[in-house]
């Protein structure tokens, strides 16, 4: 299959046919005029072709669509450039032999569901002993001492239990974004360290689903990732970033 990665459109049934499914919701009743309303609005969004294909009445006056339609745009993948985590990946067995060989002690990491956020799932599956998705948690790293500090735990108390157990890595996970609320947690948490002459001391990772390695960045963090990474990955950039410092 020969395709222009100048001219990438979506793919629905055919080859650059710029299908798409898109989903939303209206403050207004079910009903042909709200069907009509989301046609109209898909249209506006810049689909041809647009279909209403299911409306479903969400009660007190709201409703929800499902609508196809065809793309006019394209993107030109030859000029994308996206910031990311740019480490060696290990395996389990593997990181423990580099910070036995590297490192030459257990590495301490700190992790925590931050603010308000009581969503642990995305913390679990990266501290936990069981793991996530077949592969060991930090918890289960016989070279690390891996500390879960559950949910809601206000940020000084974060800190202070980092500085407690000496920890290399302070691990934050949130996926409570509603209103941005995760930036401003974030932001605080940097600030706080910064205030308290810390920030240097750790390495600050964030995780979450609406957290990319840029956002990271940008927020004063060392890395950010987002779903579907794994204990290896986070493991295999702490102790390859902490050797480095040394």
């Amino acid at each position: 299959m020969n395709i222009d990665m100048k001219n990438i459109r979506p793919y629905g049934d055919t080859l650059n046919d710029g299908a798409v499914q898109l989903s939303f919701t209206l403050p207004v009743p079910a009903g042909e005029e709200a069907k009509e309303a989301a046609k109209i609005m898909a249209t506006k969004m810049g689909l041809e072709d647009v279909s209403v294909v299911y409306m479903a009445d969400m009660g007190i006056g709201f409703s929800f669509f499902v609508v196809y339609g065809k793309s006019t745009h394209s993107v030109d993948m030859t000029v994308i450039k996206v910031a990311k985590v740019e480490t060696n990946v290990l395996n389990f067995y593997q990181v423990n032999d580099y910070i036995r060989e590297k490192i030459g002690r257990k590495v301490s990491i700190v992790g925590a569901c931050t603010g308000t956020d009581a969503h642990t799932v995305g913390l679990d599956a990266i501290m936990n002993m069981k793991g996530y998705a077949g592969e060991y948690g930090l918890e289960r790293y016989p070279e690390i001492n891996a500390y879960n500090l559950g949910s809601q735990v206000p940020n000084e108390e974060l800190i202070k239990k980092a500085v407690e157990l000496n920890a290399d890595a302070i691990l934050v996970s949130q996926v409570v974004t509603q209103k941005n609320v995760h930036v401003e947690n974030l932001t605080n948490l940097v600030d706080l360290l910064d205030a308290e002459g810390l920030r240097d001391r750790f390495i600050l990772i964030v995780g979450g689903p609406r957290i990319s390695h840029e956002l990271a960045l940008e927020l004063g963090f060392d890395a950010g990732f987002s779903v579907g990474t794994l204990p290896p990955e986070v493991a295999s950039y702490i102790v390859q970033t902490l050797a480095d410092r040394f």
